[in-house]
C-alpha cells in the first residue's frame, strides 16, 4: 500500500502538481505545470485589472463622472468573479494560485494606472488599455490551455465574452461615429 502512495505522489509530481504537506483524498485531473502556470498569468492580470479599475473608481473626475464610476464598479466586480473562478479551478486540479500583493506586482503584464485624479477621457482609454491588456494574456494562453484542458478553456471563453464586450462599451465613450 504504501508503494502504490509513493507511486501515485511521484506520478503527480511528474505531472507537475504540487502536494500539499496532507495529500487531499479528492482524486482526479491534475494540472501541469504548464497549464498551472498559464491558468496563474492570467488570474494575475484580472486580480490586477480589479486593483486598477478601483483605483480609477476612487479617482475618476470630469464629464459622464457617474456612469463612467459606475460602469467601473461592473468591470471590477466581473474582475474579482473571474479570479475566484480561475483560482477555484486551479485548486480543482491539485495547483496552487497565487494572488499575494508580491506576485501580483511582480508578474502583471498590465502597464501601472496613474496616480491622482485621472480624467473621465483618459479614464476610458487606459480602462480600455487594460481591459485589452487581460483579452491578450487569455488569447496567448488560450490554445496552449484548451490543448490539455478543455474544460479551463472554457471557462476563459466566458471571461473574453464578458471583457471584450467591456472594452467595446467603455471604449464606445470617446469614440464618435465612422466617417464624421
Amino acid at each position: 500500500m504504501a508503494e502504490k502512495t509513493k507511486s501515485t505522489t511521484a506520478a503527480s509530481a511528474k505531472r507537475g502538481a504540487k502536494t500539499t504537506r496532507r495529500q487531499n483524498a479528492e482524486k482526479g485531473f491534475t494540472a501541469s505545470s504548464e497549464l498551472a502556470g498559464n491558468l496563474q498569468t492570467v488570474l494575475v492580470d484580472l486580480i490586477e485589472l480589479s486593483l486598477q479599475g478601483k483605483q480609477a473608481h476612487w479617482n475618476v473626475v470630469g464629464r459622464n463622472f457617474r456612469d463612467t464610476h459606475r460602469q467601473l464598479d461592473e468591470i471590477i466586480d466581473a474582475a474579482r468573479e473571474f479570479s475566484d473562478t480561475v483560482a477555484e479551478r486551479m485548486r480543482a486540479l491539485h495547483a496552487v494560485p497565487d494572488g499575494r500583493t508580491d506576485t501580483i506586482a511582480e508578474t502583471t503584464s498590465l502597464p501601472a494606472f496613474p496616480a491622482g485624479e485621472v480624467s473621465t477621457t483618459d479614464t476610458i482609454d487606459l480602462i480600455t488599455a487594460r481591459l485589452d491588456a487581460v483579452v491578450g494574456t487569455i488569447r496567448d494562453v488560450h490554445d496552449t490551455i484548451d490543448e490539455e484542458d478543455p474544460t479551463s478553456a472554457d471557462i476563459l471563453h466566458a471571461v473574453l465574452e464578458s471583457l471584450e464586450q467591456f472594452a467595446w462599451m467603455v471604449s464606445a465613450e470617446n469614440r464618435t461615429p465612422a466617417g464624421r
